[in-house]
């Protein structure tokens, strides 16, 4: 059921942070402004925040069609590396509607990889990787595998299982559940 929850605030989060419209290259986590807020009269769980910016339609499709709707929209708190459409993009062609249609057992896993419990902001994770040193700060994400974040100048870089990376291109999206952190590629757990 956590599996569920983490899905849609992963997309949720995605959409919130792509909406701000940084680039890797002028980002700075730690100094990094929130992309968007939540309205202040409604509720605006990680997946509401992800549905409101058109630069997440992919995410919220997925976790949409992975069933995670319920689990992102949950109580929290719960902190979203969230892909944007960009990051789908560099999929090779078909892979997201494989995911999607035929292989969704495969899709919540890979969306959960992108949650961790607990609401992590932009300064916690700079001062964890600061504090872990060359190693990188390992993060468990809710699907039970890890990601090691390190810094690469000014960029917070998230590392995962198979090598890959994701650059954090926006930061401290607030939700009523969590907070969302955009990157710019979609991590693979092993």
């Amino acid at each position: 059921m956590f599996h569920k929850l983490m899905i849609p605030l992963v997309a949720s989060t995605a959409i919130a942070l792509s909406a701000c419209g940084e680039t890797p290259d002028d980002t700075d986590m730690a100094d990094a402004e929130p992309a968007m807020e939540a309205p202040a009269d409604t509720s605006s769980t990680i997946v509401d925040v992800a549905a409101g910016n058109p630069d997440f339609s992919t995410l919220v499709a997925a976790v949409q069609a992975a069933g995670l709707v319920e689990t992102l929209s949950g109580d929290g708190p719960l902190t979203v590396f969230a892909p944007n459409n960009a990051a789908f993009d560099k999929l090779p062609a078909g892979t997201v509607q494989t995911l999607t249609t035929d292989d969704t057992e495969t899709l919540g896993n890979i969306l959960t990889y992108h949650v961790v419990a607990g609401e992590l902001m932009a300064t916690d994770v700079v001062a964890a990787i600061e504090a872990a040193g060359d190693a990188g700060y390992t993060i468990e994400t809710v699907n039970g595998a890890t990601l090691t974040a390190m810094m690469d100048g000014e960029n917070v870089v998230l590392r995962d299982a198979t090598g890959g990376t994701a650059i954090v291109v926006a930061t401290d999206v607030d939700a009523d559940n969590g907070v969302i952190h955009v990157i710019d590629t979609v991590l693979m757990p092993a």
